[in-house]
């Protein structure tokens, strides 16, 4: 089934991240497990938007999520466990959401770049708190973790390029460095959930914003 960026919530992400890591969580009933996952992860969204995540400690984790140290061990052994399956669901949902493009979009190379800025954007305001975890938290990781959220963010800035690479190809677009350009978008795209708080201020919706995006994008790369 093709992941639907309108079904994404906590309990659905969180769902997810029992069938993906099934050698780390150690509870296996989705129904006794899941519940608790939940309540693990709000908990640490809200501990790393309070106080950092690295600032955090696994006993004010299990007091905020209302466990004993004995009940988190049974998801995960380390923070950096926490860390990789948390990352790992931010980077694969973007990844997955962006590369099923409805039915003849893609052939379309402004109609497909106009879908995954929209898809882009739809996708990190539903998972807001996630992926300014994942951004803000990115310079406390260890080399691993740091280098899942880069690829992350490279794979996903890798399907924009090819998205752009195929409107220059097929003449739609003028671009001299379409590496360069899709670097570019990424900060812009970023924006949305870093800043938020500035957006939601003004008022500006995430279709309001993403049309802001393509309409700069448009004028700068147009034939």
């Amino acid at each position: 089934m093709t992941l639907s960026p309108a079904s994404l919530d906590t309990s659905e992400i969180c769902r997810r991240m029992l069938e993906r890591n099934p050698g780390t969580i150690r509870v296996q009933k989705e129904r006794m497990a899941l519940p608790k996952l939940i309540r693990i992860v709000e908990a640490t969204l809200l501990l790393s938007r309070r106080q950092g995540f690295h600032a955090t400690s696994l006993r004010e984790l299990a007091s905020e999520a209302g466990m004993s140290m004995g009940g988190l061990y049974a998801y995960f052994d380390s923070k950096n466990s926490l860390l990789r399956m948390m990352i790992t669901e931010v980077a694969s949902t973007i990844v997955e959401a962006l590369n099923h493009p409805p039915e003849g979009v893609a052939n379309d190379p402004r109609a497909h770049l106009h879908w995954l800025i929209r898809t882009h954007i739809e996708v990190t305001d539903k998972m807001h708190a996630w992926f300014t975890f994942s951004y803000m938290e990115a310079r406390f990781f260890a080399e691993a973790e740091r280098n899942l959220a880069m690829n992350g963010e490279l794979a996903t800035e890798k399907i924009f390029a090819e998205a752009l690479q195929d409107g220059v190809d097929k003449g739609a677009f003028s671009i001299s460095d379409v590496g360069l350009t899709a670097a570019l978008l990424k900060p812009l795209l970023q924006d949305w959930y870093v800043k938020h708080g500035k957006y939601r201020r003004r008022k500006v919706s995430p279709r309001q914003y993403a049309d802001a995006v393509i309409s700069l994008f448009d004028r700068a790369i147009e034939k």
